[in-house]
């Protein structure tokens, strides 16, 4: 038996018909994709699988909803985009009912005041990823939505019920932590090696 090779446009359909084999190829077409997303917000890898697969099953469940772009090159990209905000928001919802509360050791904005740091310009993005593993949960939530998915202040306010200066506190606060990770691992590399 001969299987005809599709396209990600015929998988697509498939999909929203609810063809088995059709979720199965999107399943294995994305899974690194969605683990790479879910794995910036999770350190268990048992829970990022977990994630990964509760992601997938809203994309099965609401894909008749993807709203597809007129032009057809664009398709697969803009999908990505979507199937990224679901598996993100998924991470989001997961860390919010396993911590009740996010607060900011109870200081006022003006009484921790925003710096300016550029981390991201001065590490590698793989560095940036393995150190932000490093990072309390809530600090690496906010420098995900923040810095990587794009999300402004006032939604990751309304996304994790905190108020939106409290974002801004966290990611100073963990811009400042990842430039002191970074640094005392280059001071380790450099007595390794030096």
């Amino acid at each position: 038996m001969i299987k005809k090779i599709l396209s990600f446009e015929e998988i697509l359909k498939g999909c929203v018909k609810n063809d088995n084999s059709c979720k199965e190829m999107m399943y294995k077409s994305f899974y690194g994709y969605l683990m790479g997303i879910i794995l910036r917000y999770t350190k268990n890898t048992s829970d990022s699988e977990e994630l990964v697969n509760d992601s997938f099953i809203k994309i099965f469940k609401h894909v008749a909803g993807f709203k597809a772009p007129k032009n057809p090159e664009e398709l697969q990209r803009s999908f990505k985009g979507w199937i990224a905000q679901i598996a993100s928001r998924t991470a989001i919802d997961k860390i919010r009912s396993s911590k009740v509360q996010f607060y900011v050791d109870d200081l006022a904005e003006n009484e921790h005041p925003v710096t300016q740091v550029s981390v991201a310009s001065e590490l590698h993005v793989n560095d940036i990823l393995n150190l932000l593993n490093h990072l309390p949960d809530t600090q690496r939530l906010v420098f995900n939505l923040y810095e990587i998915e794009g999300f402004a202040h006032d939604e990751i306010s309304k996304m994790l019920n905190i108020p939106e200066s409290s974002s801004r506190v966290y990611l100073t606060r963990s811009k400042n932590k990842l430039r002191t990770l970074y640094l005392n691992t280059m001071v380790n590399s450099y007595k390794k090696n030096g």
